[in-house]
């Protein structure tokens, strides 16, 4: 299926194929038709399914035809997009921006953490897409330099996240404030009951639109696992990043603790890091991912539901410092490298307690991530096979040997642990 096939308008399937797009991935095919047809939609699908596209396209085709209001000089707020942080309205105003770069529609992005009157003079001249963060967009509202009574379409984007972030109620405040006449579009990674019954209070008679999570890896991503006692887990991660070919890297933690653990264990060894996850400030989330890009931060370290959205060009690296309860979060995970045909480099620490999440990522993935044994601080657990299978070591072995560190390290273990010292994870 092409875009083409989808009943979209020519200024928009112009702006698509500057932007190089011409096939349209599962959950836009799903989601595009129903939204042009006036239909609510539920959609599951996970940050890098191509979701923003899927209601971008379709809501400013809506939007293009001029309404009496404009005519008469006025430009209320047509639709508004919710999302969770900074970081996502930014990428979402973007999206906006380049498929509507031949309509005459205005669009605007407000969130917090900067001073608001750029925002406000913007309001004054009037929006028609609005996107926003809950906290700036109920201060302006207060301010009465927001009104939603004209409201035709509400985007609730990463309603799971809102969730994880402590938004819901925010949110719920923003809903009392649109027309009861409206269209709704709900997306959500996960649907804990929580946010199952969010999406049930809101949406009318919806469609529901579901993209299987990913099950495989890019053969482009080269792929290393690490067996590791817990407490030797810092310092591996400090035995591998003494290899300075790794300029910069991705580090994934479960928590919010343990990624602000990780940062404050490399800072303690000179290697400059930072956290980002649902705890820190916009304006601080938003300064740590700037530094990464720009690779002023050679490490950031990032929970999962944080880390949606971030998007770093040419990222050669990600570390699992702890494997994910979730086997598609794997996949999710690694596939921030190894973009647009590069190549990529994974690797993944699992203990004795991760043994059964790795048993789930094998069977999703099917096959066995290899291997690699030569490190100071290798170990063996029983009932897990510690060798890939056959035809991985036959393949692993015309490889030239790249995938760990260097193996030509004088410094002893002993120093190694001394240099990294500080409580266990």
């Amino acid at each position: 299926m092409l875009f083409t096939d989808l009943n979209i308008i020519k200024p928009i399937l112009d702006a698509l194929h500057a932007e190089g797009y011409s096939k349209p991935t599962p959950i836009q095919q799903g989601a595009i038709p129903f939204i042009l047809a006036g239909k609510d939609l539920l959609g599951c699908a996970q940050t890098g399914t191509g979701k923003t596209a899927a209601f971008a396209i379709p809501m400013l085709q809506l939007l293009a035809k001029p309404t009496n209001m404009e005519s008469r000089g006025q430009r209320p707020i047509r639709a508004l997009i919710l999302t969770p942080t900074r970081e996502l309205a930014i990428q979402i105003q973007e999206s906006f921006n380049a498929y509507g770069s031949q309509l005459r529609l205005k669009n605007l992005v407000v969130f917090g953490g900067v001073n608001q009157n750029p925002q406000v003079d913007a309001l004054r001249r009037g929006v028609d897409i609005l996107v926003a963060t809950p906290g700036r967009l109920l201060d302006l509202m207060s301010q009465g330099h927001i009104r939603l009574n004209e409201i035709e379409i509400f985007v609730l984007d990463e309603a799971d996240r809102m969730l994880d972030m402590g938004f819901v109620h925010d949110v719920k405040r923003v809903i009392t404030k649109l027309p009861s006449k409206r269209q709704t579009l709900f997306f959500s990674a996960t649907m804990p009951q929580e946010i199952q019954s969010l999406a049930n209070s809101i949406l009318h008679n919806p469609e529901k639109v579901e993209v299987t999570p990913v099950s495989s890896t890019a053969d482009t991503i080269q792929q290393s696992l690490y067996y590791v006692n817990k407490e030797n887990k810092k310092s591996l991660l400090a035995y591998i990043l003494e290899d300075k070919s790794i300029e910069t890297a991705l580090v994934f933690t479960r928590t919010k603790h343990g990624a602000d653990k990780v940062v404050k264990d490399l800072n303690r060894i000179g290697i400059s890091a930072e956290a980002i996850h649902g705890n820190k400030s916009q304006n601080a989330r938003q300064r740590a991912l700037s530094n990464f890009k720009s690779r002023d931060t050679r490490i950031l370290v990032a929970t999962d539901i944080a880390a949606r959205g971030i998007d770093v060009d040419e990222l050669t690296h990600v570390i699992n410092y702890e494997l994910p309860n979730v086997p598609e979060t794997y996949v999710h995970r690694i596939g921030r490298t190894g973009r647009a045909g590069l190549s990529g480099t994974s690797f993944s620490f699992c203990d004795a307690e991760e043994t059964a999440e790795l048993r789930d990522i094998h069977k999703l993935i099917g096959k066995n991530i290899p291997v690699e044994e030569n490190h100071p601080y290798h170990t063996v657990f029983t009932g897990i096979s510690k060798r890939p299978a056959p035809q991985q070591r036959q393949q692993r072995s015309s490889r030239p040997q790249q995938q760990g560190p260097s193996a030509n390290r004088q410094r002893s273990t002993n120093d190694r642990q001394r240099s990294f010292s500080g409580r266990n994870h």
